[in-house]
């Protein structure tokens, strides 16, 4: 597993104690993106977690944010968050 993947994993882990939790490496569909060149990675994250009940969609975005933030701009340059409270799991 990619170690940057590994990292973003702990630190949500750590910071949400997620219920789930899928980390994906997308960065190989963004090759030659100009954004690529800096060595930042693309990623998606779907997160459940109980820190998301009651919370708009912009609040739990900045809390994984916050959760990477010392990644953000280095290891990764693009993050698609899909952050969902576990009373709406279908």
């Amino acid at each position: 597993m990619d170690d940057r993947v590994e990292r973003i994993r702990q630190l949500l882990d750590a910071a949400l104690a997620p219920s789930e939790l899928d980390v994906g490496d997308d960065s190989h569909l963004h090759a030659g993106h100009p954004g690529a060149a800096s060595g930042g990675g693309h990623y998606r994250v779907k997160i459940v977690s109980e820190r998301f009940e009651g919370l708009r969609l912009v609040m739990r975005h900045r809390l994984v944010y916050d959760a990477v933030h010392g990644m953000m701009h280095t290891d990764i340059h693009a993050l698609a968050i899909t952050a969902v409270a576990p009373s709406e799991q279908s």
